[in-house]
């Protein structure tokens, strides 16, 4: 509780109150404006234009989510750092599925000194474990 006295709101206190809220009205600018709806992003991820940049990243077709994010951000009058930060968390995504991607169709390459008989050119080339030690070929 305050000791102290609150004081009287009469007319020519309630007038410089007015002025005074006049002053700063806020952000005037368009980059002022675009950075100010951003503050919402010091607290949490959720606004509605961040939901929307990761929808439109993760819709971004396949190999093209480095250049999708790029026309995004040039869009946009001012990048939250954030932004940048998914941007590029989405692209080193996308380089690490296609690295896991390519180690995997490499493992699932056929050797050449496998049992199965490979194809090559159309023609079947020598395969092991026919015990007959001949090689089939067709010509």
């Amino acid at each position: 509780m305050s000791l102290r006295k609150s004081p009287t709101l009469t007319a020519a206190l309630l007038e410089s109150n007015r002025r005074n809220a006049q002053k700063s009205p806020g952000p005037r600018t368009a980059r002022g404006k675009a950075w100010s709806r951003l503050n919402r992003l010091r607290e949490g991820w959720r606004s509605p234009e961040y939901t929307k940049f990761l929808l439109d990243l993760l819709d971004a077709p396949p190999g093209e989510v480095g250049v999708m994010a790029q026309a995004i951000l040039a869009s946009k009058p001012v990048v939250h750092p954030l932004f940048s930060e998914a941007a590029e968390l989405f692209v080193q995504a996308e380089a690490d599925i296609c690295a896991s991607q390519r180690l995997m169709w490499s493992r699932l390459e056929p050797k050449k000194n496998s049992f199965f008989p490979t194809f090559e050119a159309g023609r079947l080339l020598k395969t092991k474990g026919t015990g007959s030690g001949k090689s089939h070929t067709s010509e």
